[in-house]
């Protein structure tokens, strides 16, 4: 009764706790000692540390006044585990201290298990391996394995953690100890996340997760894993609302221990998110949360706050030597990722400081292993180092490497949403390597290397995940009602949340790029009588590349925040004439912003009237290229880049049918179908209560041409749950993932399809670069708002000339283009 009890504990709290209830008031002192310690451990399962212990400490009290020496010294053990769930390792230690003189058997085997456990959160990790050699219990022994190969993990030692682990794991599975078996599991994801598997890391916490028992301390280390995770993937505004919530558990339950983890987290998070003064602030607080029982960790927060005062512009004297102290103790506590990125941060302060040999022997000890953000910051310090040596070479092949270390690390990712987010990891090396371009072929190369991180889908698509189908049909219908339910608001909050988890689980198989030399040749060859032009930032200022007839030219365009404040006029000028709001007015803005934009961005590229394809950047992605003077009737077809351009081409052709769809709330959406249709007798026609999701779906599959005329919708922040208004709900960019074949051409005749986030490392992120990712040829979509009738008027005549046999681009560009309609642009291949 009494081990089972214990035992129950861990694996059903909620139930022992219950039955421990029931039995604190019995006759048997012996059995209300043991109801007290079932209560105390089920608690801190539960979240309720202050009461555990309260429930441990009547236990002991129970003990000592009965005589029971030996009960006593269990109690004692089991405070072990919540002092140091509240903090307080010294005092865990010296409970264990007390405990080890009387215990015997299993239960000194157990206590050494818990004192492993005090000692890993202390970083004190070869006392905890000496304890697993010498424990005798298989069932301890699996736990103290689990907790040596952690906090190997933790210390950057993956290769010896993760064999800890693993051997943990097959033991436990074999004595079929599924709690042990479950803690090895999840620490596992610990070793995936370290090694850049960040869908395999997600996908353990989510199974993890699913069979927890508990709502307590192991929920929350759970969240604080998970957080980790998402900082990992760049996402550090999610983690910060997980821990903001995961600490206000924390505090409230007075687990002080996980309150100063978090703490670290935190203020990891709040750098990556680019607020350096509240890291700062936050890295304070973990550091006293650390205290003196986990100095180790006390090390790693202090490195947060010297990032942090470097991120605030700190480049003092001051900084420099605490960094390359803090470099040195942090190598000698075992944090050997920590103190590479330290030693690089000390490198950085002394090249800003003129000291170029201190720089250099600093980053002679650093070493490069370890996480992307390791590998990124001794790559970028290292390539400083030799732009200040003049060593131009060195300078561009470490800036490659760096590159080529994002380029792995985000190969692995089959979620575009977190292959866009990698591409951050590159952005100040990509602007490095721009900057180091001398040639119009190296800086072309330059850019396209610092592209190709977000801009290459996986080689191979992953198998159809149902449960993911089902969660997409659910926020259709959700999303259907909002409007006339706000409350359901949340619900569909949540439901976004549980798509984004699912889909940052797929795996890729992309292989990382291994050369660039193709490029340019590729480019001549293809071009014809073509030109292309990549539009690049270099700091503050705006320049081009341009290929034609065999030849690369680089052209200065001026600075990129005028061009950036012409888009935005642009922009809004078109958004009003599309509404007819203030005609006269918005027709001047048009021609005036227009008119700066086509001689600051075009005039110097001497285009002649030759067709263009376009990689444009930054706020560039949203320009609506037509209403440029230069451009009217000119076949323009837009990228993200020009290896993206070439896999466009290299689409699967289809001969397939046309599918015609008039959404739902728009006037002029069936009359529009009905004249496109008379381009294509033979048509597949979904419009009123049969344009669902999913016959949409099933009829875009294998199509040549799509034609969707619907309304749309943008998101910015969260552009891949941008939609397309269907009969049952919005079709998203995550629904396009479920097409075997994609259409060849897809025509989106809807407002602001075409429009995208574009982020750090210019990762384009919406519905028409998903399009083009799964296997789409060309999208021809809105970038901003358009009239009804001037797109039904450009649609026929677009609609006219594909079926006369013209290409994509050069239809839309000899379509009549009314001024409502100017937003469309054509995308990807244009052919």
């Amino acid at each position: 009764m009494s081990d089972r009890l214990i035992t129950a504990a861990a694996a059903d709290p909620r139930r022992a706790y219950d039955t421990a209830l029931a039995l604190v008031d019995d006759g048997d002192p012996a059995l209300r000692v043991t109801a007290r310690r079932a209560l105390g451990l089920a608690c801190k399962e539960l979240g309720r540390l202050g009461e555990g212990r309260a429930h441990l400490a009547e236990a002991l009290r129970v003990a000592e006044s009965e005589g029971l020496a030996y009960a006593s010294a269990l109690v004692k053990m089991n405070l072990v585990g919540l002092l140091v769930a509240a903090g307080d390792v010294d005092g865990a230690l010296a409970a264990a201290d007390e405990a080890a003189p009387v215990l015997t058997g299993a239960d000194a085997d157990r206590l050494l298990a818990n004192r492993a456990c005090a000692l890993a959160r202390a970083g004190r990790i070869e006392e905890v391996a000496r304890i697993a050699r010498t424990c005798r219990d298989p069932e301890v022994a699996i736990g103290l394995r689990v907790n040596v190969g952690l906090a190997r993990v933790y210390a950057g030692r993956l290769g010896r953690g993760e064999a800890d682990l693993r051997g943990a794991l097959a033991l436990a599975e074999r004595a079929g100890l599924r709690h042990q078996a479950a803690m090895a599991r999840h620490n596992l994801a610990v070793v995936a996340l370290r090694r850049g598997d960040l869908p395999r890391a997600l996908a353990i916490y989510d199974e993890v997760e699913a069979r927890l028992t508990g709502v307590g301390e192991r929920l929350c280390q759970l969240h604080l894993d998970r957080s980790e995770a998402l900082i990992a993937a760049r996402l550090p505004g999610e983690a910060r609302v997980l821990l903001a919530r995961t600490l206000e558990r924390l505090d409230g339950a007075g687990y002080r221990c996980d309150t100063a983890d978090a703490l670290l987290l935190l203020s990891h998070a709040e750098l990556a998110d680019g607020d350096p003064h509240a890291a700062a602030a936050t890295a304070e607080r973990a550091r006293a949360a650390f205290g003196p029982g986990r100095p180790g960790f006390a090390l790693l927060a202090g490195q947060v706050g010297l990032r942090a005062r470097w991120a605030g512009g700190d480049r003092s004297a001051a900084l420099a030597a605490e960094a390359e102290r803090a470099a040195g103790r942090l190598e000698r506590a075992g944090w050997a990722s920590a103190a590479a990125e330290t030693r690089a941060l000390a490198a950085l302060v002394a090249l800003a400081r003129g000291r170029r040999e201190h720089a250099r022997r600093l980053l002679a000890q650093a070493r490069e292993g370890g996480t992307v953000s390791t590998r990124v910051a001794v790559r970028h310090a290292t390539a400083l180092l030799r732009i200040a040596d003049g060593d131009r070479r060195g300078a561009t092949a470490a800036v490659r490497a760096g590159l080529r270390a994002v380029d792995e690390h985000a190969a692995a990712l089959g979620a575009a949403e977190l292959r866009g987010r990698a591409a951050g990891w590159s952005a100040e090396l990509a602007a490095l390597g721009v900057r180091l371009a001398r040639g119009p072929r190296e800086l072309l190369l330059a850019a396209e290397r610092g592209r190709a991180i977000a801009d290459r889908p996986p080689a191979v698509r992953p198998p159809r995940d149902r449960r993911l189908a089902g969660l997409l049909a659910e926020l259709r219908r959700v999303s259907a009602e909002v409007p006339h339910r706000p409350a359901l608001l949340s619900a569909q909050a949540r439901l976004e949340d549980t798509v984004r988890a699912r889909t940052r689980r797929l795996t890729s198989t992309r292989p990382a790029v291994r050369g660039w030399k193709w490029l340019v040749p590729a480019l001549r060859e293809t071009l014809g009588d073509r030109v292309f032009a990549e539009l690049v930032r270099d700091g503050d200022d705006l320049l081009a590349v341009t290929v034609a007839d065999g030849r690369c030219r680089r052209v200065a365009l001026g600075p990129y925040a005028g061009a950036e404040h012409d888009v935005r006029l642009l922009r809004f000028a078109v958004s009003r004439l599309a509404r007819e709001a203030d005609g006269e007015a918005a027709e001047r803005g048009l021609v005036a912003a227009a008119g700066r934009l086509d001689a600051r961005l075009l005039g110097p590229l001497r285009l002649g009237d030759r067709p263009l394809v376009l990689a444009p950047t930054g706020a560039l992605h949203g320009l609506p290229w037509a209403a440029l003077p230069s451009l009217a009737g000119r076949a323009v077809t837009v990228t993200p880049s020009a290896a993206g351009w070439l896999r466009a081409l290299g689409a699967p052709t289809s001969s397939g049918h046309v599918t015609l769809v008039a959404g739902p709330d728009l006037g002029h959406a069936a009359r529009e179908v009905a004249a496109v249709r008379e381009r294509y007798p033979g048509a597949v026609v979904l419009e009123g209560a049969a344009a669902t999701a999913g016959a949409v779906r099933t009829a875009l599959d294998g199509a040549a041409i799509a034609h969707l005329a619907v309304h749309g919708e943008f998101r910015a922040g969260n552009a891949l749950f941008s939609g397309l208004r269907l009969a049952d709900g919005p079709l998203v960019a995550y629904d396009l993932d479920h097409l075997r074949r994609p259409p060849r051409l897809m025509v989106l005749s809807a407002c602001d399809a075409g429009r995208a986030d574009v982020r750090a490392g210019e990762a384009v992120i919406g519905m028409v670069g998903c399009a083009l990712a799964y296997g789409a040829a060309t999208v021809i979509a809105g970038v901003t708002p358009v009239g009804d009738a001037a797109a039904r008027e450009l649609m026929v005549g677009l609609h006219t000339r594909l079926a006369a046999g013209t290409p994509p681009a050069e239809a839309l560009a000899g379509a009549p283009r009314p001024r409502a309609a100017l937003g469309f642009v054509c995308f990807g291949a244009g052919r």
